[in-house]
């Protein structure tokens, strides 16, 4: 519903602040406006994210949560596409979420609102204070002492006999000391 009434209302607001503005200071200075702000903004955007790869490399090689440089890059993206969407109000919210203390204002404001259960990283999955939240069996841990590995063998005999005495690398059944 959320969504609907933004793409219903962001276009009603960027028409209305084109024909504002566009009455104020006229046609070519308006399209003069909104070209200027797409280069100065993908300029922005370029340098803010070069910073937020530079964070997210940091926090990967430190081994820290790299969850605030996800979502720093991610709302750089995100104004990097209001950017170079043509209007006022997209490129003064793409402006706003380009300045690192307002992101970490809407950091803050999103992890307030979300709750991680648990999360993967590479094969393994950490879960918090032993709680199982996702569906399967719960992946072996050598310190508890879960390292046996259930299986089938079966013993093959080969068809030809064997040519000369064992290699000397294995104990054949020639060379047993009983």
């Amino acid at each position: 519903m959320y969504l609907f009434l933004a793409f219903l209302a962001v276009p009603i607001i960027e028409i209305a602040l084109f024909i504002q503005v566009g009455g104020l200071i006229g046609l070519w200075p308006t399209l003069a406006i909104v070209v200027l702000t797409a280069v100065l903004g993908s300029w922005l955007m370029r340098s803010q994210g070069r910073l937020a790869m530079g964070q997210l490399r940091q926090s990967f090689s430190t081994l820290d949560d790299p969850t605030e440089p996800l979502a720093h890059g991610a709302m750089i993206l995100i104004a990097g596409v209001l950017l170079l969407t043509p209007g006022f109000f997209t490129d003064a919210t793409g402006f706003a979420l380009l300045i690192p203390p307002v992101r970490r204002w809407v950091f803050r404001f999103a992890r307030s609102r979300v709750s991680v259960a648990r999360f993967q990283m590479g094969g393994a999955t950490m879960y918090q204070a032993g709680f199982q939240s996702g569906p399967g069996p719960r992946p072996p841990h050598p310190a508890r002492g879960d390292d046996i590995i259930d299986g089938e063998f079966t013993e093959v005999t080969p068809d030809k006999p064997r040519r000369g005495p064992p290699s000397g690398w294995v104990e054949g059944p020639d060379r047993r000391q009983d």
